[in-house]
């Protein structure tokens, strides 16, 4: 994976901690710079209906601008829901539920910070039908406040993949930062339907519990960044459960230090992991659980850069308007 277009050109480094393997989420430290409104609400005109939202229609008719206020939207068998901008300054939230299969989610720009404290998942998907789903063009890069009025988890997770889901998702160019839990919750088919993912040129920094979580045999993340740079929420970096064996390859994981770059098994369950053509932060480490086993094939290396892979939204109005 070559190195260019950085997120930034310093990183702060943390001090190794004696036991960087077993380090758990102890962080949440959350300032993450938010990203300037590049066009103006006021362009808005003409209203619009879409997939299961009610929203209000760009004036160059780019993309749909929606209000978040609760509301649940719904895909279904062969839907695509693309070119919306999601208007997150309301203090509201929003649920996007992806269901069925050969359905597709694509140029969605979340503008502004989820401050709802819901702790949902912004997007719940799954492909119930053996096929193939496709979520694409995204951008979470807003994060989310801490609060988490569910009672489950730790706040609002960005992507959680049903237990239900049998078929593929393939997950790419998805710009996701400062979630108060997982960016990309992907693990609970492991115990479920047993579906597969493809996470697949995606940068995610700052978030909580993990950024990065699959448990399926023939689950990959590729050519994609993590980045935890006390600028955020401390998690793991790749989070790999039972039953594999998962495969990472050409990623750049750069954790300062902190928590554990990569992570295998969990609540007793070992699982196997293959990593290729990545490098990680020696610093947090490498993790392995309850039998689980990490390989680190001969072009593994220890001195990761993370960086926006080319193709990933920078903002919410690109995101919506490709």
């Amino acid at each position: 994976m070559g190195r260019k277009d950085r997120l930034r050109n310093c990183m702060a480094q943390n001090p190794r901690t004696a036991d960087a393997s077993n380090t758990t989420n102890t962080g949440s430290k959350k300032s993450l710079t938010r990203r300037n409104y590049v066009q103006s609400l006021a362009a808005v005109a003409t209203a619009a209906v879409s997939v299961g939202a009610t929203g209000t229609a760009a004036a160059d008719e780019e993309y749909e601008v929606i209000e978040a206020d609760g509301q649940t939207v719904t895909i279904s068998d062969g839907e695509t829901w693309e070119n919306k901008l999601i208007d997150m300054t309301t203090g509201g939230d929003i649920i996007i539920n992806a269901e069925g299969t050969d359905w597709t989610i694509r140029n969605v720009g979340f503008h502004g910070e989820n401050t709802s404290g819901a702790g949902s998942a912004t997007f719940g998907v799954a492909d119930t039908g053996g096929g193939t789903s496709t979520v694409e063009n995204v951008y979470l890069g807003d994060g989310s406040d801490g609060r988490n009025g569910s009672g489950t988890g730790h706040g609002q997770t960005a992507f959680w993949v049903n237990p239900d889901h049998s078929g593929h998702i393939d997950f790419q160019n998805l710009n996701i930062q400062g979630f108060a839990d997982n960016a990309i919750y992907a693990s609970a088919p492991g115990n479920g339907g047993g579906g597969t993912v493809h996470i697949d040129s995606c940068f995610a920094a700052n978030c909580y519990v993990s950024h990065f979580r699959i448990a399926t045999e023939g689950s990959r993340v590729t050519n994609s960044s993590v980045l935890v740079d006390q600028d955020g929420f401390e998690g793991r970096g790749i989070w790999a459960w039972a039953p594999g064996t998962v495969e990472v390859e050409g990623c750049q994981i750069e954790m300062n230090g902190a928590n554990t770059a990569i992570d295998a098994g969990a609540n007793g369950n070992g699982t196997d992991v293959v990593v290729s053509n990545t490098d990680y932060d020696e610093g947090a480490g490498v993790a392995e659980h309850d039998g689980s086993t990490v390989q680190l094939e001969d072009d593994v290396g220890t001195d990761p850069e993370a960086f926006v892979p080319e193709g990933v939204p920078r903002s919410a109005e690109e995101a919506a308007g490709e």
